[in-house]
């Protein structure tokens, strides 16, 4: 069966850049969203989301009929799902919105359909999905039923793009395609080459899971050795980026960078999937997740032993002391703050002091609400201008580009290393 009609249910940063190469190859292309915002915006040919190149490729997909956004499902050839999965209660994976998009498509379920699970899920997500969807479509068989002859087919299929590069990585780089059974890993493997020119890894859809969690779990691993090492460093008195850049000297060693912790929808939450799941086993991973998520009060830390030496240099009171925030986003040239160690640090700076808390971050127009009352938005020649304190938090292509002669202050604490 060919597909006509392609339904993506979830328009953010990675479900408005899926349905928007499929409708630039010219198929039909329905993005689900609850979000009215999002879907008027989209269905005005713009978007709601900062990625590069993005908004072109919809406004030109939009223009020529082939991409339309709504808020309610419709019947489709092909779904694909990638709505949230963050985590609950003690690093729990919650799947309340897969299971409210699996529920909201399956009235509009037809024979020959393909269900495609983008979303980074815990194992067992997939075979769970479709037991939702045959609980609601007792009329139509399933792979869990009817293995090759099923109805409906069903994969799991994460995406591993790098956002600020979304519209590149989503076309080049290789999916790992984990159908319930062969029939359905073929079916998805067509479905993508459709846009892809990466290659189609087949596999089934466990693995295909715990592929994306390993993925995510693997770097995270590795970003936890580099923050350690800064926070031993620290101890030390040494400088941790020339220890790095001289440890990676070495043919077989290649360090990351450390920064203030680790951020975004992936890195973040999905290693806390593989412990839920295997508390006894995953100790290593489990670790690396702890040590990432101290690193932000860590760096508070840092900025309150900044502030009271500004206090005893300068002879202010601590409500005389401005402290200036440079980024929110979880990486740089992004607008994204979703589980951003920045944005974690910078409301807990708002909160804690008692003088004025100045925030740049060049990609969004407003702060978050959660910012909004304890915090102003400026300009990064106003923070330069007026701030006590600096605390550079995201390495912004912006932030970069300030000359050292640009910055006065004295006290600085400076998490990636920019302006060392």
């Amino acid at each position: 069966m060919s597909f006509t009609t392609i339904s993506v249910i979830g328009l953010g940063y990675i479900g408005l850049p899926t349905a928007a190469a499929f409708a630039s190859r010219h198929k039909q292309v329905v993005g689900i969203d609850i979000n009215s915002h999002a879907v008027d915006t989209i269905n005005r040919g713009e978007i709601h989301i900062v990625e590069p190149e993005l908004s072109s490729v919809v406004k030109a997909a939009v223009d020529g009929g082939y991409l339309r956004a709504s808020t309610t499902p419709v019947t489709a050839d092909a779904y694909l799902i990638a709505v949230p999965t963050p985590f609950k209660g003690e690093h729990e994976p919650d799947m309340t919105y897969v299971e409210a998009a699996a529920k909201s498509i399956a009235p509009v379920l037809t024979r020959g359909a393909l269900v495609i699970l983008e979303s980074t899920s815990p194992v067992g997500a997939t075979e769970q999905m479709a037991d939702w969807l045959a609980a609601a479509r007792p009329d139509l068989t399933f792979p869990q039923q009817a293995g090759e002859a099923a109805d409906v087919n069903i994969a799991y299929c994460p995406e591993r793009v790098l956002p600020g590069q979304v519209m590149v990585e989503l076309i080049k780089n290789d999916r790992v395609i984990g159908g319930m059974t062969s029939v359905c890993s073929a079916r998805a493997s067509n479905l993508y080459k459709i846009f892809l020119e990466g290659e189609c890894v087949v596999t089934n859809s466990r693995t295909a899971e715990m592929c994306k969690l390993t993925e995510n779990s693997f770097r995270d691993v590795n970003i936890a050795f580099a923050n350690e090492l800064s926070l031993i460093c620290a101890e030390q008195g040494i400088n941790v980026w020339e220890l790095i850049r001289l440890a990676n000297r070495h043919p077989r060693v290649n360090i990351l960078q450390p920064g203030p912790g680790v951020g975004g929808h992936c890195i973040a939450v999905d290693p806390w999937f593989i412990v839920a799941q295997n508390p006894q086993q995953a100790r290593l991973i489990r670790t690396a997740r702890e040590v990432n998520d101290y690193k932000p009060h860590w760096v508070l830390n840092q900025v309150k032993a900044s502030i009271a030496d500004c206090l005893t240099a300068s002879g202010k009171r601590a409500s005389e002391i401005k402290i200036a925030c440079f980024g929110l986003a979880f990486k740089p040239n992004i607008d994204d703050l979703r589980e951003s160690p920045a944005m974690e640090i910078a409301g807990d700076i708002a909160q804690w002091h008692s003088g004025q808390t100045l925030v740049v971050e060049p990609n969004i127009h407003q702060l978050p609400a959660a910012l909004r009352s304890h915090a102003s938005l400026v300009t990064t020649a106003d923070a330069l201008a007026q701030a006590d304190v600096l605390v550079l938090l995201v390495d912004h292509n912006e932030f970069k580009a300030v000359e050292s002669s640009q910055i006065t202050q004295r006290y600085i604490v400076d998490t990636k290393g920019v302006w060392r």
